[in-house]
């Protein structure tokens, strides 16, 4: 059963009303994720466990995936646009990482020992990500982040921390519209995004208590916005002048080369944290960088910084990995999903172009997030700017896209982030510019009202 109910034209006369005709279609389409979400909120606070997936009235729970499409417990199937927040980026069910799987569990799981899998596994990981000398495994991209982090204080012996307005480097490190009550309590320091000048500054002022900068090469949070080159560059520079662990978060951003963007972009990072699909679809993260900064690691040498953790190298996640990497994610995979994706948003951008509608993508590669907005995007602020004043209409907006590309059976998140996958076929991505297509065609007049 595939998702339907177009947009109708007659709701158009004011952006209320087309929201509120489009919530009571997705409404009455899903009674049985409406009836799991009530049901979760007796144990779980607003029936979610992961802030990123809910969306009002309530989301979809999803029963099973196959290659590119999700299906859910309605019986609706999706084109994949979301892939797990980029995690997914071998598809759903990919037969090598399944027999993977299916023979370490055979083997037997918690071994309490060095697996088979874990030296294979960094090695290549090593390989494609030459910053990364040595590394060690954890359990998440957040995990890597905060392991990275407090790497670079003991060794520096310095408390403090630079990263960039907007910046998400998880749950415990999240920089959006200030920094979250969650937040570790690490002396941060914050700069604007793509503000070469204002970051150096920043790093020139606060250079003898600065024990790392952490930034993300394209912030995935904000909306897909790459760093550009010279504002990379300038960083790499001033860090190394005084001293600094540079450390790149490509938990996201790795699947955008072979080698991650520090590959696109020719700068080696002191350090690099990894997360996401790096597991082949399993839970994990992977922080490493300069064999010096990461050898105090060492559990024989003297004084060796300790790291334990029960789960850091699960079979599960060693060998789907092992398998991802050695077996689906090759350099010339992931450059052909990359190649889609910059294809993707060019055509999109040329469809928003010929309505004259300020509709714009932003992003790198595969990862796609499409804006309401007219004018430059180079940072949040941009975005702040271009809203101030009409913030609830332009959610509002955000809202109906993606309730009315869900009825045209693709599967997309209300920031309208996204992103391909090896799976993402030619024709899924024909049936995705139709719909965006005719959105913009129903649309339009709303468009005009809310962004002018």
């Amino acid at each position: 059963m595939t998702a339907t109910g177009l947009a109708s034209r007659s709701s158009n006369q004011n952006l209320a009303s087309a929201l509120r005709e489009a919530e009571e279609r997705y409404i009455q389409a899903n009674p049985k994720s409406a009836a799991i979400h009530g049901a979760s909120k007796a144990a779980m606070p607003g029936g979610n466990t992961r802030t990123t997936l809910h969306y009002s009235p309530f989301p979809v729970c999803i029963r099973f995936a196959e290659g590119s499409r999700v299906i859910d417990v309605d019986g609706h199937s999706y084109v994949d646009f979301i892939n797990e927040y980029t995690a997914g980026v071998l598809g759903h069910s990919e037969p090598a990482v399944k027999a993977a799987l299916a023979q370490a569990i055979a083997d037997g799981l918690t071994l309490g020992g060095p697996s088979i899998y874990e030296h294979e596994l960094s090695a290549i990981i090593s390989q494609r990500f030459s910053s990364m000398e040595r590394l060690r495994f954890c359990n998440s991209g957040t995990e890597a982040n905060l392991l990275a982090l407090a790497t670079a204080r003991a060794v520096t012996g310095r408390p403090a921390v630079l990263v960039f307005d907007g910046a998400y480097h998880g749950s415990l490190l999240y920089f959006s519209h200030g920094a979250s009550p969650l937040n570790m309590p690490i002396p941060f320091v914050t700069a604007p995004y793509n503000d070469a000048e204002a970051a150096v500054k920043a790093i020139e002022r606060h250079a003898q208590d600065l024990a790392a900068v952490l930034v993300e090469p394209l912030q995935g949070g904000a909306g897909a916005i790459p760093g550009e080159l010279a504002f990379m560059r300038a960083l790499r520079d001033a860090t190394r002048k005084h001293g600094i662990v540079f450390i790149m978060d490509e938990v996201m951003t790795s699947r955008l080369s072979p080698s991650g963007v520090q590959g696109r972009l020719g700068i080696k990072p002191d350090m690099t944290t990894l997360g996401k699909y790096v597991g082949g679809g399993m839970t994990i993260g992977a922080f490493g960088g300069r064999a010096d900064i990461m050898e105090r690691f060492d559990p024989a040498k003297p004084g060796a910084l300790p790291h334990g953790g029960t789960f850091n190298n699960n079979v599960l996640a060693m060998a789907a990995g092992h398998a991802a990497f050695t077996k689906v994610l090759t350099p010339q995979a992931i450059d052909r999903m990359n190649a889609q994706g910059d294809d993707l948003r060019q055509r999109l951008d040329a469809l928003a172009k010929t309505r004259s509608l300020a509709v714009q993508t932003t992003g790198l590669g595969s990862i796609f997030a499409i804006h309401f907005h007219r004018g430059t995007i180079r940072n949040g602020h941009d975005l702040d700017e271009g809203e101030r004043g009409r913030e609830r209409e332009i959610n509002d907006l955000k809202t109906l896209f993606q309730l009315d590309m869900m009825a045209q059976g693709h599967y997309i998140n209300r920031r309208i982030l996204g992103n391909l996958s090896l799976q993402t076929s030619a024709a899924d991505l024909a049936s995705f510019l139709g719909a965006f297509e005719e959105f913009l065609d129903n649309r339009a007049e709303l468009i005009r009202a809310t962004v002018p």
